[in-house]
């Protein structure tokens, strides 16, 4: 077969074969990072969503630039969980696993459900890569395996075969398209249609026809190959979710971010810039708004962090919306901008992608350990607002709400994203335009007795007076300034007055956010409070113990600074406060320090979200045994 021969391929007819219905599935793709398990997740993701399933989604990349293939270290995975019904989280256990080697089912097996589908690629089960992951002998020739169904399947030769008959592609490129027969397996064995694959494919590859035709056949071949074996006597379907009627696309985080940050500037009809400098996992932030040119957005990849965030500050005092983005070390690195940025009192957004830290740490992994960095980690006392983002498509809300408040207020506004939120995916309902606020931006004009920190009396926010305009001069710097004038000052009561000024400006903003929803009843024996990737978790915990009698009620925090004014009346409520984090209890500490409630903080510091029953677990030992059962306001995951 020629590449040109690609309309020649087998069509997709009805399946002669019965189908069983189930509501819910998790399915984990699983390989080295060169097999193309994120491309294979990404496309089952896409096409799930498509179809009118509810689907929650979580990639899994390995740390290490470029492992040894077939080792440990370099295991790729994209975990899937979709329904019939409304989803909070990517799953627990999984029903499915497609491990394309030994690496990949020594660290992805202890997470499959008893029972549960494994598809295993046996080609891949060398001696040589057996060693690599640490088996002393081939564990598909055992009983070690018996807990599950097995399917053994040569996926590599298999691959190989089908793709004999296309013209000028070698024996390496025809194996590298294994990934598109595993999820051909796998759009079989789920009823998912083959079209908006075989559509991406040929747009994606359309400089190589015979890659276009390759990937295509192979993703055939692996549907035909669950339509014709033995093996597989069956197949599934999960009936379409009863979602919201509106207009849905899939979307990450980072995705609804940038689109966030780009319909920002629309709402408030002024340019935005955006300098960064790579850094996962925010690095994509930067490539989705460069996509926005004719929409008048700047991008620009700065050398370093420090000059990424003068960019943004020098952007703001020139009028523009300004925006930079990093994940925690890059944070650090800006931290001395942005107490510039508070002492001049310009308007723009960071973006933070936590990961895992200290230091380098974990940067492909999630972890929410800088919410004390995001509250304190400036010189001085240099308050900033700080709005944390409950899911993937919420990173789109918060994004506008950042720059809402940051031209309103003239102040910097952290973005408090995290690895989880960025890189996971949702169905997202796509808003009117029209349905959001405008932002309002105000330049001051009058140049009569102009006063560059004399205040709006209402939000205390000084003017923004675009530079060069004449008669609006005023200095500019990190020394402190005098009330009112903007010029130099050391005065001490002026050093004070001007502190609380700046921190009274920022607690103000607490009158115009929304106060803080209490999910189940208002008041009962234990109330379940979250923030950015736990938030999922949380809900479906908080559900699971309502329906199990228990009383228990959640509340999710979207405003990390200031917290919504009603928030200390709604924690007295309740006898006990869980918190689960995924830090050392950076929120509860803040709980217990502002509020004086004994809340107990919920840990897990190992680079993946939380499962639903780890806060199950959590909240059923609180109850249990009270805040005496709990050694120094911590309750430990089991290892």
């Amino acid at each position: 077969m020629s590449a040109n021969d690609s309309n020649d391929l087998p069509t997709i007819g009805p399946s002669k074969k019965p189908f069983e219905e189930v509501d819910n599935v998790v399915i984990r793709f699983a390989g080295d990072s060169g097999d193309g398990m994120q491309l294979t997740g990404s496309q089952f993701t896409n096409t799930t969503a498509y179809i009118g399933n509810d689907v929650a989604t979580l990639p899994d990349y390995p740390a290490e630039i470029r492992a040894p293939a077939g080792t440990l270290a370099g295991v790729s995975g994209f975990q899937i969980h979709f329904s019939s019904q409304d989803i909070k989280t990517p799953g627990d256990g999984l029903s499915v696993l497609v491990a394309m080697n030994p690496a990949a089912l020594k660290t992805n097996l202890m997470d499959l459900n008893h029972g549960g589908i494994l598809v295993v690629n046996t080609d891949a089960f060398t001696a040589g890569n057996l060693k690599k992951a640490g088996y002393e002998s081939n564990p598909l020739d055992g009983d070690s395996l018996k807990d599950y169904q097995v399917y053994k399947i040569p996926i590599s030769k298999l691959t190989l075969t089908a793709l004999e008959q296309i013209d000028g592609i070698s024996s390496k490129e025809a194996e590298r398209s294994k990934n598109f027969f595993a999820l051909g397996i796998m759009y079989w064995l789920y009823d998912r249609p083959l079209d908006l694959t075989l559509e991406w494919i040929a747009n994606k590859f359309k400089k190589a026809p015979q890659i276009v035709a390759a990937n295509q056949l192979a993703l055939k071949s692996g549907y035909f190959y669950g339509e014709t074996a033995e093996m597989f006597p069956s197949h599934y379907r999960v009936p379409k979710a009863q979602l919201k009627p509106g207009t849905y696309r899939n979307i990450t985080g980072n995705q609804a971010t940038a689109l966030g940050c780009l319909i920002a500037s629309q709402l408030a009809d002024t340019p935005l810039l955006y300098a960064s400098y790579p850094i996962t996992p925010a690095s994509d932030i930067l490539h989705e708004l460069s996509r926005y040119k004719r929409f008048g957005v700047k991008t620009v990849q700065a050398e370093d962090e420090i000059a990424a965030a003068g960019m943004a500050v020098g952007a703001a005092f020139a009028g523009s919306l300004a925006l930079t983005g990093t994940s925690g070390p890059g944070l650090a690195l800006k931290a001395e901008t942005l107490g510039l940025a508070v002492m001049t009192e310009l308007p723009m957004v960071v973006i933070n992608v936590q990961r895992g830290g200290p230091s380098t740490g974990l940067p492909t992994k999630v972890e929410q350990s800088d919410l004390l960095q995001a509250m304190y980690g400036r010189n001085g006392d240099c308050p900033m607002p700080i709005i944390a983002p409950c899911s993937p498509g919420d990173c789109f809300h918060a994004a506008i709400e950042a720059f809402r408040i940051a031209v309103k207020y003239m102040t910097p506004v952290t973005l408090l994203s995290d690895g989880y939120l960025a890189n996971g995916a949702e169905p997202w309902t796509v808003p009117n335009y029209e349905d959001l606020p405008a932002i309002p931006v105000n330049y001051k004009k009058t140049t009569e007795n102009f006063l560059p920190y004399e205040r709006n009396p209402t939000t205390l926010a000084r003017p923004w007076a675009i530079p060069g305009t004449p008669g609006l001069e005023h200095r500019l710097g990190g020394l402190e300034k005098q009330a009112t004038t903007g010029n130099v000052s050391y005065d001490p009561n002026n050093h004070e007055h001007m502190t609380r000024t700046r921190a009274e400006k920022i607690a103000n903003i607490a009158n115009d956010i929304p106060e803080a929803e209490v999910i189940g009843k208002e008041s009962g024996d234990l109330l379940i409070v979250g923030w950015g990737a736990a938030c999922g978790s949380i809900l479906a915990a908080t559900d699971h113990l309502q329906k199990d009698g228990k009383s228990v009620s959640c509340v999710q925090i979207r405003y990390m600074n200031p917290f919504p004014k009603n928030l200390q009346s709604v924690l007295s409520n309740f006898k006990h406060i869980l918190v689960p984090e995924l830090n050392m209890g950076q929120l509860a500490f803040l709980l217990r320090g502002k509020y004086l409630v004994n809340a107990i903080s919920l840990n897990k510091i190992q680079g993946k979200p939380f499962k639903v029953d780890e806060i199950i677990q959590g909240a059923e030992q609180l109850l249990t045994q009270g805040n005496d059962g709990v050694e120094s306001w911590q309750i430990k995951l089991a290892q």
